[in-house]
């Protein structure tokens, strides 16, 4: 069962973790920010398979727990961009403008890759 969101702990040898409750980027888990669990707070990739939890374990999250997430989430994504000097104009803006090219600059990273 989820509990609460959270960051979770960051592994200093980035092992892959799958499922439990403990780890940040690990993935197929409960709570804690990573990849293809339920209920974390925001999406994290440690660069590892994702394990994919069903769309029915993810829709029995409790309200609360939804809800808990999405303030932890808009509370770190409001930090971030105060890291980074910048608003939440220029924040959209970026995001309308890359949103626009974002298939093309995915096929030139592809061909780029291929071609290293």
């Amino acid at each position: 069962d989820v509990s609460s969101p959270k960051h979770g702990k960051v592994d200093p040898d980035n092992m892959p973790h799958v499922g439990g409750n403990m780890w940040a980027g690990g993935t197929g888990g409960r709570d804690t920010a990573g990849l293809g669990g339920k209920g974390g707070p925001y999406r994290l990739d440690a660069g590892h398979k994702v394990y994919q939890v069903s769309q029915a374990e993810k829709d029995a999250v409790p309200e609360e727990v939804k809800r808990a997430a999405r303030e932890m989430a808009e509370k770190a994504f409001k930090q971030r961009l105060k890291e980074i000097q910048m608003s939440e104009y220029d924040a959209s803006t970026y995001e309308r403008f890359s949103g626009a090219v974002r298939r093309q600059v995915q096929s030139l990273r592809i061909i780029l890759d291929n071609l290293q």
